[in-house]
């Protein structure tokens, strides 16, 4: 019943599936986190860019983004962020969206977790002379992250399953393939399951090893 399976290789296509996260989580955690302190800053230029950035980019599909990542800078500007091969360049492309895309949810969370510190915190950090730079880093952020950690694994998995969106651009991962399969074999509920059963493969242990990481790390109030 899984003879036409040999025929291709899923091992592979996951394993693109894996890097796209992978890349993905590293970077929209950094520019989320980015975000986070414009929105909470002193700065209103910075307050309003990381606002509107937030509010705009979370509202648009996914799809557009990824699109206009292969279309408009790639096609359009040219932008091919230092790669010739064109399978290389869409990979690339495809990270730099969902990093665009799901750092907004990042910031999102991570503004929830820096409301939940005491403000008396932040003062008492601020009354021993240290500036707004270094009361975020050393006393708001750390306790934010603690506070933060099962938010956060619901947007991991949430950027697991919407890396299937590289698919549209032609990225070679889980998606791209299963379409691929359902076009050559007769064999649709069979193939969806494959794939369904891959990514759970990929998002529960996920889920599960995070959420232990978050009951030991909560900050205890």
């Amino acid at each position: 019943m899984f003879d036409f399976l040999d025929r291709y290789d899923l091992l592979a296509a996951f394993w693109t599936t894996v890097q796209l996260t992978v890349l993905s989580a590293v970077g929209s955690l950094i520019w989320g986190t980015v975000l986070a302190a414009m929105r909470v800053g002193p700065v209103p230029l910075m307050r309003g860019f990381g606002t509107a950035y937030v509010n705009i980019v979370r509202n648009i599909p996914l799809t557009v983004i990824i699109l206009f990542s292969s279309l408009g800078l790639s096609q359009t500007l040219g932008i091919n962020l230092g790669a010739s091969d064109f399978q290389v360049i869409n990979f690339r492309l495809a990270v730099l969206a969902l990093i665009a895309y799901t750092a907004a949810f990042v910031c999102e969370a991570l503004r929830a977790g820096i409301n939940t510190v005491p403000v008396g915190q932040a003062e008492a950090a601020r009354a021993l002379g240290l500036g707004f730079t270094q009361v975020l880093t050393l006393v708001v952020l750390p306790q934010a992250f603690r506070s933060v950690v099962g938010p956060l694994t619901n947007v991991l998995i949430a950027l697991t399953k919407n890396t299937t969106v590289a698919a549209a651009i032609g990225v070679a991962e889980a998606a791209l393939l299963m379409k691929q399969m359902i076009e050559n074999e007769a064999q649709l509920l069979l193939i969806s399951a494959v794939i369904a059963f891959g990514f759970v493969c990929l998002t529960l242990p996920t889920g599960l090893i995070l959420g232990w990481v978050g009951k030991k790390v909560a900050v205890k109030r």
